[in-house]
């Protein structure tokens, strides 16, 4: 099951309290303080790991809380620290305070860190509160709580070219033919209901991700359909493969269609790298042609059921990504 958005409850453990002693030596009947100072609690922290896909695991357990920081002890000896809580999310994965809606952090690269509740402080011990005129204190601080919020994990799938299309228009059969993902297929729309991701090889030593985004209709942007829950995963694509069935009767007007849900989504979707990919061409006769969308983009009428040009469409992918390249280096 994909699951991209959950809502988790994380407590930092609490700090261990400072200890109040004195020293009992031999042939000292005297002695100082020496009560140690509490361990500092757990953190709850957030790690990218790049083999994860989902969230689904935080869809079944709510409750994170770190380890609470042991309590100081006689002869100046401090607590342990508090054990931390390594929770690990996929990459794309977008933090948000639940109550506030301030963005903690934005998970992208692997092994990435980001602390979502500090453990408490742990408390002073009486050694601390020795002075030349307080010389026996009996003074002590208790630990103090840690971190206690909820928070919003929201992913954003993370793919060099998205595929977008209508439901049927043969993006699950397209990703399975250049890559080894096997997403669900069948010849009734929204076959698709969950984002897949594969990876196409290309070349020597070169791999590039693609993204199947599942079938958007007019009005998706709206909600409509599957509409916003899989329209915010084409944010994070570099660039964008337009799929028109070429068996569709309107095929430009299915375009105008993809192309003003994006714009109206965000502007910012419209300004990626694309191009026009025309599917099915096996299921047409040789005085095809196709259509003129006229508005700049390359178009390749290609079939993944039977192979046609599918080599020169990961040529195009590549091309699309070089051009996202340029694109972040000027930014």
């Amino acid at each position: 099951m994909f699951i991209d958005y959950v809502k988790i409850h994380v407590i930092g453990g609490y700090g261990g309290s400072g200890a109040t002693s004195f020293r009992r030596e031999k042939f000292v009947p005297k002695g100082g303080p020496d009560g140690g100072d509490g361990g500092r609690g757990g953190s709850v922290i957030l790690r990218g790991n790049k083999h994860l896909r989902t969230l689904q695991d935080y869809s079944y357990h709510k409750l994170y809380k770190a380890g609470r920081g042991q309590h100081g002890m006689g002869s100046n000896k401090h607590g342990r620290k508090g054990k931390d809580i390594v929770l690990e999310v996929p990459l794309g994965t977008i933090v948000k305070d639940a109550e506030s809606g301030q963005v903690l952090g934005d998970i992208v690269e692997d092994g990435q860190e980001i602390v979502v509740a500090r453990g408490g402080r742990g408390g002073r011990g009486n050694a601390r509160f020795a002075t030349p005129t307080h010389r026996s204190p009996r003074e002590w601080e208790p630990g103090e709580p840690g971190e206690d919020r909820w928070i919003e994990l929201e992913l954003k799938l993370i793919a060099d070219i998205g595929l977008v299309g209508l439901p049927n228009a043969g993006k699950s059969t397209l990703l399975s033919r250049i890559s080894q993902a096997r997403p669900k297929i069948a010849d009734y729309p929204f076959t698709t209901l969950e984002p897949n991701l594969g990876i196409v090889a290309y070349r020597d030593y070169i791999h590039f991700v693609v993204a199947d985004i599942p079938g958007l209709i007019e009005g998706a942007h709206q909600g409509k359909g599957l509409g916003i829950q899989f329209l915010k995963h084409i944010e994070r694509t570099r660039a964008i493969a337009y799929l028109i069935d070429s068996a569709d009767p309107e095929p430009v007007k299915t375009f105008e269609t993809l192309y003003n849900e994006l714009q109206a989504y965000s502007a910012s979707l419209i300004k990626k790298p694309a191009l026009i990919v025309l599917t099915k061409k096996d299921l047409q006769t040789d005085d095809f042609s196709p259509p003129d969308f006229g508005n700049g983009l390359a178009v390749l009428f290609i079939s993944a059921v039977r192979g046609d040009h599918l080599e020169e469409l990961k040529d195009q992918f590549y091309n699309l990504i070089q051009q996202a390249d340029k694109i972040d280096n000027m930014e």
